[in-house]
């Protein structure tokens, strides 16, 4: 279990979504390709569940907590789909969280650019089922009706 902010000012507990699935992505809202990228998919994949993606909730866990505050991680998901969440800490809980699921995330310097630096970064989306269980990694690419169909087969069982 893990507690965090969420971008609307509240406190996201893991412990307290049961009942749906969760799709955990780590990344960063600066992050040039492979976060918008994964969020772009993850909600193409609740577009083709349906009525089913009321079930599904979708939460993005910064790794970048100096750029990334609360307000700019909402304006951020919610630019692709309204239900989604940012989430955020304080620098010792989400190293917590990170190390939880094995996430690998590295500040690397790039000069000569505004950003001033980008965070290189595992890529894997980590569904969480309806009773709190980590069940499946989606790894980059995998294919939006393959990530449907899994999250189908999870809410029939």
């Amino acid at each position: 279990d893990f507690t965090l902010q969420a971008s609307d000012g509240s406190e996201f507990k893991l412990s307290q979504q049961r009942g749906k699935i969760i799709l955990l992505s780590f990344g960063y809202t600066f992050c040039p390709d492979v976060c918008p990228t994964t969020l772009v998919e993850l909600s193409q994949v609740r577009a083709r569940l349906g009525d089913a993606a009321k079930r599904v909730r979708v939460a993005f866990i910064t790794l970048d907590p100096e750029r990334d505050t609360p307000e700019r991680l909402g304006i951020y998901t919610k630019a692709f789909d309204p239900t989604f969440i940012g989430l955020t800490g304080s620098a010792e809980q989400l190293a917590y969280v990170r190390t939880m699921y094995g996430v690998m995330a590295e500040k690397e310097a790039v000069a000569g650019t505004a950003a001033g630096y980008l965070i290189a970064h595992s890529a894997y989306t980590y569904v969480i089922d309806p009773e709190g269980r980590l069940r499946l990694l989606f790894p980059f690419g995998l294919s939006i009706e393959e990530m449907a169909d899994d999250i189908k087969q999870l809410l029939r069982s």
